[in-house]
């Protein structure tokens, strides 16, 4: 039996064009395999509206979420009124909806009770992964409308996680028992599951989230639980690009990449993919498709058990935000590393990455990268917070903070062609590096530069991949 698994965007479920998309493909699809599977973020803009209005109730200010709650509202309403619905549908779908919103309500009442420093991660999480629940209840009733039998499932039911609120890690062997007991029958009665991703649940039920972007790494997740036969993910850009299209206009599609090429890509800052999804399908060997709901006819990115071939050329150049630390000094760099991790645990909610750290008879370096999941105030936040905390210690008031961009260049087996890094290297002539390495996966090349020196950088690394 073929089972595809497809996960769906913001910009897939957005609009009443763009949920024709889906249905044209899903109609499709359909036809050519035996089982479909559906995966759907929320709308473009929700979950950041929606985190703003947990924080606003942390606060206790009950207009300020009141009046994103009700835009919400009137948005997911608005489209539900566009879209080819029955009455009787859309009546049921509305007030589907409505008890969504007036549970996520009440769980905003009990934040502004509680005292502003009290730590709230739990209903946090309990609340931002609404979302998905009202883009996959919207989509689900699409598809019965139009006669495909669909429902929509909460992943809180099925994906199972430890109680890392924020950036949470499924239990793989739960998770499959529970998409295997509650999932699976109903693909053997001809039923499209449309299940929501970025969330799951603890044992013992409390709400968890798996980190911003991750309806992938759900997508994935689905993948090796229903022993699929590929992964498709529909975005609005044409597949992998060797930069990033909003950064530069003249990048350019990659027909094929490796699962380790693609998995720096994400880890490196590509936003298309989220960085843990590769990992499950690797291993499972699922081959992963990128492309475009606007476009489906154009074959995207394959992912696969690719191996690198003699002369191939450099593939993509991506840019991501860190975090430098510098001290006139040499030592352990353990209590550093350790209070950075501290920092962005609170900031953040996630651990601290050690992109490269490197020492001298007299200076020390360290750099730690911020994914772009963490949002665009994460660097400037963790960054105040660390060096109120640097100057606090005597054994580390001596280091010195500073944003940083990391350029990271793509490759399977990089470690085999120096020419291509000494090409590299040698287009950056009168740029400064702080700081140089080469990824232990043998597909990336990272140089650290100062963030005014990124776009430079960029487009100097990128016009070498374009015309080499």
């Amino acid at each position: 039996m073929s089972t595809l698994v497809m996960k769906f965007g913001g910009s897939s479920v957005g609009t009443k064009t763009a949920l024709m998309q889906v249905l044209s493909i899903v109609l499709h699809e359909r036809e050519q395999w035996d089982n479909l599977i559906l995966v759907v973020s929320a709308l473009d803009g929700v979950t950041d509206a929606l985190i703003e209005s947990a924080h606003l109730a942390h606060l206790g200010n009950q207009r300020g979420y009141r009046r994103i709650v009700a835009n919400l509202r009137t948005r997911h309403m608005a489209l539900i009124e566009e879209l080819p619905l029955g009455a009787t549908e859309r009546a049921a779908l509305q007030a589907d909806i409505d008890r969504l919103l007036f549970d996520m309500l009440g769980t905003y009442e009990t934040m502004s009770d509680l005292p502003a420093e009290t730590p709230i991660p739990d209903l946090i999480d309990a609340t931002i992964g609404v979302g998905e629940k009202l883009a996959a209840r919207i989509v689900a009733a699409l598809l019965r409308q139009k006669e495909i039998r669909s429902v929509a499932l909460d992943a809180t039911d099925l994906i199972i996680t430890d109680d890392v609120y924020g950036n949470a890690t499924p239990n793989i062997e739960l998770t499959c028992d529970r998409i295997r007991s509650n999932l699976l029958p109903s693909l053997e009665r001809q039923i499209v599951p449309v299940a929501t991703g970025f969330i799951g649940a603890t044992r013992s039920g409390k709400p968890t989230t798996l980190g911003r972007g991750g309806s992938d790494y759900t997508a994935s997740i689905f993948a090796i639980c229903a022993d699929a036969s590929e992964v498709w993910i529909w975005t609005s850009v044409d597949g992998m690009m060797s930069a990033d299209p909003r950064e530069i206009q003249s990048a350019q599609v990659i027909p094929r990449m490796s699962y380790e090429e693609v998995a720096e890509l994400a880890y490196f800052g590509a936003r298309v993919l989220h960085a843990r999804m590769i990992g499950p399908l690797r291993e499972r060997h699922i081959p992963l498709r990128i492309k475009n709901v606007f476009k489906p006819q154009q074959p995207g990115t394959l992912i696969h058990d690719a191996t690198a071939e003699p002369g191939q050329h450099l593939k993509a150049v991506t840019a991501i935000s860190g975090i430098g630390l510098t001290a006139a000094r040499n030592g352990p760099l353990s209590p550093i590393r350790q209070l950075v991790d501290r920092t962005l645990q609170a900031t953040m909610h996630t651990h601290a990455d050690v992109m490269i750290s490197s020492q001298s008879a007299t200076h020390s370096f360290v750099c730690f990268l911020i994914p772009t999941s963490a949002g665009p105030d994460a660097i400037h936040a963790a960054r105040l917070m660390l060096e109120d905390d640097l100057s606090a210690q005597p054994d580390t008031a001596a280091w010195q903070v500073k944003p940083v961009s990391i350029i990271t260049v793509i490759r399977d087996k990089i470690d085999e062609t120096p020419a291509l890094t000494a090409g590299v290297l040698h287009c950056l002539t009168g740029i400064r590096i702080l700081g140089l390495a080469q990824g232990p996966s043998r597909c990336s090349l990272s140089i650290v530069l100062e963030p005014e020196q990124m776009e430079s950088a960029l487009l100097a690394i990128h016009d070498l991949i374009v015309h080499q």
